[in-house]
């Protein structure tokens, strides 16, 4: 089943990461071999390959760069500048990915439509990754200028923070409102018709967003706080606004997100359990608040800073996402009600936003 993917750190990894996502996964697990840099060395589940395995047809990839004040104990840059600059070397990863024709930028409603037919047909042997530009936080946008840049450079969707306190919101594990200078990103948002992605939004800073802002919105990569109770979740409050607003959250396969009670560096997914179940039992629980399976889709962050250290059991590269339209069978869905969960959900919301 073609499957659409809302978030994944493509960039970040080939750029910070220093892979080659050109590869297979077992070639670059194989290249990682004694690496300790990272957690996930020799442990990553995501290539362009395996994507193509897994009929991952389109994805929202991200351009990520956060800028951390001298007293924050985060990891990112020093200065706003510094910040845009590395979200330009992520662009210019995906160019050089288009120039070999690996991937291919979405931008509007008509490239939309000719990519998905093209991974219709059959004939074509290598079929380019379809990828919707996102910025997860905002930080590297110095001013509004910044994002008309970045709108004309192929900038879709943006989520204003990301963890900690941000330039223009408070992200996740911090608490505090957007300000004056986040309203204005807002006003400017809405005037591009960007899609704000309210994933990682503190719940201050959530509902002031939803007071103030009147266009599109989704949650790239979001879990139920119904299931882990974390600010990093979104309660029932929260998704029955976004599914008010007529938007689609993405389920995201960050073991801490799915099963309670996990601690970093000690927990691993055997000892306490975590599989594609727990995804399932999370999308049923939007759709059951839903009435329909209308507001809910796949953003599984895989390699997201993460690789099978903390992803679950039964999912070894991204290509296993199809085991997902058979467990959500089994579950009693239907196959319009899959489809929707698996691409259809999204892709409607985006052809609505880009008529």
């Amino acid at each position: 089943m073609f499957i659409l993917d809302a978030h994944l750190d493509l960039a970040m990894n080939a750029m910070e990461w220093n892979r080659d996502l050109t590869l297979k996964v077992a070639d670059i697990r194989k290249s990682e071999i004694g690496m300790t840099d990272k957690p996930d060395r020799e442990k990553n589940t995501v290539s362009l390959d395996a994507m193509r395995k897994g009929n991952i047809g389109i994805c929202v990839a991200t351009q990520i760069a956060r800028y951390v004040k001298k007293e924050s104990e985060l990891p990112g840059w020093n200065s706003p500048q510094q910040a845009w600059a590395q979200t330009q070397g992520q662009l210019a990863w995906y160019k050089a990915m288009e120039d070999l024709g690996e991937m291919v930028q979405i931008t509007n409603t008509k490239e939309l439509n000719e990519h998905i037919t093209l991974w219709k047909n059959n004939d074509v042997s290598k079929k380019p990754i379809g990828y919707i530009l996102s910025l997860e936080g905002a930080d590297s946008i110095l001013n509004m200028e910044y994002l008309e840049k970045s709108y004309n450079q192929g900038l879709r969707a943006i989520g204003p923070a990301h963890y900690g306190p941000g330039i223009y919101a408070y992200g996740t594990d911090s608490v505090g409102g957007i300000g004056v200078k986040g309203k204005a990103l807002l006003k400017k948002i809405e005037e591009l018709n960007l899609i704000l992605d309210a994933t990682h939004l503190c719940d201050v800073s959530f509902w002031e967003t939803m007071k103030v802002y009147e266009g599109p919105v989704w949650a790239s990569h979001n879990n139920c706080r119904k299931f882990v109770n974390h600010n990093r979740q979104f309660s029932d409050e929260q998704i029955k606004e976004l599914i008010g607003r007529d938007a689609v959250i993405g389920i995201a396969l960050d073991a801490w997100m799915m099963v309670p009670n996990w601690i970093r560096g000690k927990s691993t997914p055997k000892s306490v359990g975590v599989t594609l179940d727990q995804m399932i039992d999370n999308i049923d629980h939007i759709c059951q608040l839903s009435g329909n399976s209308s507001h809910v889709g796949i953003g599984t962050d895989l390699d997201g800073a993460f690789g099978k250290e903390q992803s679950p059991l039964d999912l070894d590269t991204i290509a296993d996402l199809q085991k997902i339209p058979s467990m959500l069978s089994k579950k009693g869905y239907s196959k319009r009600d899959i489809e929707n969960i698996m691409s259809q959900n999204f892709i409607k919301f985006l052809c609505r936003v880009w008529r």
